[in-house]
């Protein structure tokens, strides 16, 4: 059973256009396939070209609320889907001194002291809910298992408690930059998007929807000159939010075009690392990027 957001592909493009997140045909029907059909989306692709603001959109354009797993090295259940609030349960203890243990297991084991974190929270939310798990390559493959039973069934067994079952499953995004290979159990679970850096007229539309005031030639020429240093071999290549920074950049420091001293002087908004910025001022042929049809 889907989440029903959306009613065709149609739909999910100009909602998510509404929402300032401009999504090719490719990303518009696998997001309506995933609405429809209730099943996780795994999202990957580099770094930055938007696999988290599609969560984020989803959630606006839906008016669903926003729960987020931000995954990291050595995160664990007790991070990812409960615990228990073990002071407030010995203050619980300390209080009723004259009960018995069972009396008082029967208390402190109860919704009062459970403290949920993302998963939990999006699994008994009665709310329309996106959950949103982040740079999901960076958990561990505990977490990993944990995820497979959560997304299974949308349900989680909490011993004390017992099984905690969706009465209306979350729209789950998962997001990886691809840093570690995730399992294929997890991947048979989802449906799989791969979103790339945009092409080039795409990357205008979303430069000129971002930055309002710019001029076409400019952006034009902001867009050529990142698709020239992503085809360099490059520590990191641009994203699309550093493409809109520099736009934004060339705006404040009043530029209509661009020329040689404005990119050398603005590169470090592009590029992070020296040996890049090193690498591009040598090889960057600015004129003939910008004279290509």
């Amino acid at each position: 059973m889907g989440t029903g957001f959306f009613t065709s592909v149609d739909d999910v493009s100009a909602k998510l256009a509404e929402a300032g997140y401009l999504a090719s045909t490719a990303v518009a029907t696998t997001v309506f396939l995933a609405d429809q059909l209730g099943k996780p989306l795994l999202v990957e692709g580099p770094a930055g070209v938007g696999k988290t603001e599609l969560a984020k959109a989803v959630a606006q354009v839906s008016g669903s609320r926003l729960v987020r797993l931000q995954c990291y090295e050595g995160i664990d259940e007790a991070r990812a889907l409960y615990e228990w609030n073990h002071a407030k349960q010995l203050l619980r203890i300390t209080a009723g001194r004259d009960e018995t243990w069972e009396e008082a297991r029967t208390d402190i084991f109860g919704e009062e002291f459970l403290l949920r974190r993302p998963l939990l929270t999006a699994i008994s939310s009665d709310e329309p809910t996106v959950l949103l798990i982040d740079e999901t390559d960076k958990a561990d493959m505990e977490v990993e298992g944990l995820l497979l039973e959560v997304l299974g069934d949308f349900q989680v067994t909490v011993p004390e408690l017992g099984t905690i079952t969706a009465t209306r499953a979350p729209f789950a995004v998962l997001t990886s930059n691809a840093t570690r290979e995730l399992s294929e159990a997890l991947r048979r679970r989802c449906l799989f998007l791969h979103i790339d850096f945009p092409d080039e007229e795409l990357e205008r539309e979303i430069v000129r929807l971002k930055v309002p005031g710019i001029n076409d030639a400019l952006a034009d020429s902001v867009v050529r000159v990142i698709a020239a240093l992503r085809a360099m071999d490059l520590r990191k290549l641009p994203s699309v939010a550093e493409t809109i920074d520099w736009a934004r950049t060339l705006l404040a420091l009043g530029a209509s075009t661009l020329s040689e001293q404005v990119v050398r002087e603005s590169l470090g908004v592009v590029l992070k690392h020296q040996d890049d910025i090193t690498k591009a001022g040598a090889g960057l042929q600015l004129e003939q990027v910008l004279d290509a049809s």
